[in-house]
């Protein structure tokens, strides 16, 4: 039977509904579950949690949990990372010194100053893990969900010889706003999505086996159609296709609608649930906030008496796996190499492409030629990725400071010296969380 191992299993966005993925696959039910986190609290509450809902689903799942990262990935088939490193959720320093220099940032978890650093951030805890299941779990196939999803599974990729693949939930989050702004039942609509994370285009979108856009382009007409997605709406309108994530991330990864307090109320979404904060940078207390009040209903439903309420999340990670262990095909969009997968972007870098997976394992699709003006816009990103990519790997403070000044918003806002200055602020502020950098 296979092992799982779910690495950062404290999470307070991911765990459960990984659990509830796995429990509920006759195919995984009675797998081998390690639970590992650095934070004994949180573990507990995840462990209790899981073994409330074994006892509930009567599944003879074997769960053991772990403060260590190798007892927990020793032998494991599948590797789920959904880790949280120190200073990840603390980015509203980093985020403020860029708004100093005009780089207004609202997420800065992909690209520009804070997408940046956040990579550094990250690259330290994933490499133990991979360097740590190429001594214990060469096979295992790693799935990692680590923003930005372009820059660490490139790094990842270059390293290690461990299969990994970069994990996100934007496609299949976007296809299901796009069936409710058409007003069609998800289930009946498909999709064809391909480009970098966070920014993939929506090549083809269709409801019971019929071009959608048409109904797309419609329903941009209506204001409480338009106005929850203001930015989305108009890359569509000027380049032609419908993106993945959010108005937010998305007004961040181009020059056209945060260079100034007025293009970003402008631009803000006026509907919905992101027009509370429009395209404001995050609150780092209204995040602790929210994360409270996770903490305490995982806790009431783990050590409560009352039932818990069971579904499948819309995560694709456990649906690979099951695919792999019942050899029943599955598709998905994953963060992989390009290896000739779409023509018009760089080799060798990160890309994000749908993929079919049996029991032979994950098998990229094949997509082509991107439109040319959304590769050019991948491209534009692309560089700057590849910058951070070589300045994590070498540690090398100035392909830092280029991978910024390559950001299509910094460069839009930004000198070349003043890039240079808050590059070296930003290292000054976060020295004692990356070490070494020259």
């Amino acid at each position: 039977m296979a092992k799982i191992a779910l690495i950062g299993a404290g999470s307070r966005g991911f765990a459960k509904g990984f659990l509830m993925d796995i429990m509920t696959r006759p195919a995984l039910a009675a797998c081998a579950l390690a639970l590992m986190d650095n934070n004994q609290e949180r573990l507990d509450v995840i462990t209790t949690l899981a073994q409330k809902m074994a006892r509930q689903l009567d599944v003879p799942i074997k769960i053991e949990s772990t403060l260590d990262l190798r007892p927990a990935l020793d032998g494991a088939d599948y590797v789920i990372s959904i880790i949280r490193p120190p200073g990840v959720d603390s980015k509203e320093e980093p985020l403020q010194i860029a708004k100093k220099y005009g780089v207004d940032q609202a997420v800065g978890c992909t690209s520009g100053p804070n997408g940046v650093f956040t990579a550094l951030k990250y690259m330290s805890p994933l490499l133990e893990i991979v360097k740590t299941m190429e001594e214990v779990c060469p096979e295992a196939l790693f799935l990692h969900y680590s923003n930005p999803t372009t820059s660490l599974p490139w790094i990842l990729n270059l390293i290690s010889s461990v299969r990994s693949i970069g994990m996100c939930h934007s496609v299949q989050g976007t296809a299901m706003q796009l069936a409710r702004y058409i007003g069609a039942p998800y289930e009946e609509t498909g999709h064809w999505v391909a480009g970098i994370n966070h920014q993939a285009w929506f090549l083809r979108f269709e409801w019971q086996g019929e071009d959608a856009y048409p109904l797309v382009w419609e329903k941009m007409a209506d204001p409480e159609i338009y106005e929850r997605d203001i930015v989305r709406f108009e890359m569509m309108r000027y380049f032609g296709y419908f993106l993945t994530e959010s108005s937010t991330h998305n007004s961040e990864y181009v020059p056209y609608f945060r260079r100034s307090p007025d293009l970003i109320e402008r631009f803000r979404n006026k509907r919905g649930p992101g027009a509370r904060a429009g395209l404001q940078i995050g609150s780092v207390a209204r995040w602790k906030q929210s994360v409270a009040q996770k903490d305490k209903i995982l806790r009431q439903e783990a050590y409560g008496d009352d039932p818990l309420e069971i579904a499948q999340s819309d995560e694709y990670s456990v649906g690979i796996i099951n695919a792999m262990e019942t050899n029943q095909p599955y598709r998905f969009n994953g963060n992989v190499m390009n290896s000739g997968l779409i023509t018009n972007l760089p080799d060798g870098c990160c890309v994000e492409v749908p993929c079919l997976v049996d029991n032979m394992g994950v098998h990229p699709c094949f997509v082509g030629d991107l439109p040319p003006q959304c590769a050019s816009l991948n491209r534009n990103r692309l560089a700057g990725d590849e910058l951070t990519v070589k300045g994590a790997l070498e540690r090398d403070r100035k392909a830092i400071e280029q991978a910024i000044a390559l950001d299509p918003l910094t460069a839009a806002v930004c000198a070349l010296d003043q890039i240079q200055a808050m590059t070296a602020e930003i290292f000054a502020e976060l020295s004692s969380q990356l070490g070494e950098y020259s």
